[in-house]
């Protein structure tokens, strides 16, 4: 295990390892709950959503760990899942058996993508300002959704009537509710144990926030005692693909909008997370990327087999990597959580939304770092990280960031004739850009 991870190279243990993956599960094991909740307003069975979100998500985050031997967890993308629901599905009025077929041929096409470098290329395009831009923006990005989830904040992000927001952007929550109150136990905790340098810091602090939770009225231990149950059955949503209206544009267009928002997604996420674990080699690429992108490749594509949305890089794994994980093991102490998840769910839901927010805050706090090696001095490097660093937590999404960094520093460089620096693979994602916002 050790020479298979590379742990003595990586500076790294079993125990570190362990530990690490045991908290990005934690602040990903929401995904258990919310995923069927989404995808069942759709018609899909509750329970059997239960069993494919935790199976896709254990079969991507091995590939990851096994494969492309990187410290990230995989599951059912949020934001993904919205648009299957409530796009695809409530929307445009297919059937969910035709948004499976849709995220299956997803996934197939970016298996090919994968292994012939597309993906890879796409990567190693962007330029060193913007890869560290992309670790800031997801780092405030994170905090962001670690505080409304505990409720220290409130957002309006809920879309009503023609595509508008309900209420105000942004504002302080009730402090002195229970949520922020967790939120902030687990905060102080979690630093005062960094501070000790203690490995499992971010860990004990969502387990103490948990337990504060009791006391407060929002910890419930499961009724009966401990939970021990077989996984609910697959069979109502597995393998329901329909491919009957494969050749239409409104195909066309769910497909290019799943490709552009998770491309990005997924390449955003792992620049950042392995530039906080200081995994990018001396020109800033990605070790392994190819096996990393064909992990969530192969996560995607099971995922519609089994009957859930398109498999994605989570962000929350960068709690782990603060925790020290830094190798596939630590993916695959996350896919093993997963897998256990499926006979013990109601314990793993126990953990309040609001215990996990610190360490989500105090991972968006270390991703900041990297805005030293941002070169500010140069207006047509300084506005594209700007842009891509701001509009992340803006518009609740790392693509979008990505998208807007990109975009401007083409037409910058452009403008200001500095055409040489920009790669040829930058200026058909340009066009690309474009193409999806005339498509919108």
């Amino acid at each position: 295990m050790r020479d298979f991870f590379r742990l003595h190279a990586n500076g790294t243990t079993v125990k570190k390892e362990l530990l690490a993956g045991l908290t990005t599960f934690s602040t990903m094991a929401y995904i258990l709950a919310v995923n069927p909740m989404i995808l069942s307003k759709t018609g899909m069975d509750f329970n059997a959503l239960i069993t494919a979100t935790a199976l896709s998500a254990a079969i991507g985050t091995l590939v990851m760990g096994l494969y492309a031997r990187l410290p990230i967890g995989l599951a059912p993308g949020m934001g993904l899942n919205a648009f299957f629901a409530y796009t695809i599905v409530l929307g445009m009025g297919y059937s969910w058996q035709f948004a499976l077929t849709a995220v299956f041929l997803e996934g197939i096409i970016f298996i090919f993508l994968s292994l012939f470098h597309i993906r890879e290329a796409i990567i190693n395009s962007i330029p060193e300002n913007l890869k560290h831009a992309i670790s800031v923006g997801i780092g405030l990005l994170i905090a962001l959704i670690g505080m409304a989830n505990a409720g220290i904040i409130e957002t309006g992000m809920r879309h009503v009537g023609e595509g508008r927001l309900d209420g105000v952007i942004l504002r302080i929550g009730n402090i002195a509710s229970a949520g922020p109150l967790i939120a902030l136990i687990g905060l102080i905790v979690s630093a005062v144990l960094m501070y000790r340098k203690v490995n499992a810091a971010l860990l004990l602090g969502i387990l103490i926030a948990t337990v504060a939770g009791i006391p407060l009225g929002i910890t419930h231990w499961p009724a009966g005692g401990l939970p021990v149950s077989l996984p609910p059955d697959i069979s109502p949503i597995a393998f329901q693909l329909e491919f009957e209206k494969v050749f239409s544009l409104d195909m066309v267009v769910i497909l290019f909008t799943l490709l552009m928002v998770n491309l990005f997604d997924t390449v955003g996420t792992l620049i950042g997370l392995c530039n906080k674990a200081g995994l990018l080699d001396a020109q800033g690429r990605i070790p392994r990327a190819k096996q990393a992108l064909f992990a969530d490749a192969v996560g995607t594509t099971a995922g519609a087999l089994l009957g859930t949305s398109v498999v994605t890089a989570y962000v929350e794994s960068a709690s782990g990597i603060a925790s020290g994980g830094r190798t596939g093991l630590t993916a695959v102490t996350v896919a093993a959580m997963f897998l256990l998840a499926l006979f013990f769910a109601p314990l793993f839901a126990m953990i309040p939304a609001a215990a996990t927010a610190p360490a989500l805050i105090i991972v968006g706090m270390l991703m900041m770092g990297a805005v030293v090696k941002i070169n500010f001095e140069d207006v047509t490097e300084a506005i594209p990280a700007f842009l891509a660093i701001v509009m992340m937590p803006y518009t609740y999404s790392i693509a979008e960031g990505i998208v807007f960094g990109m975009l401007s520093y083409v037409l910058l460089k452009v403008f200001t004739g500095r055409h040489k620096e920009i790669s040829p693979v930058m200026y058909v994602l340009a066009v690309l850009f474009v193409m999806s916002f005339l498509l919108q």
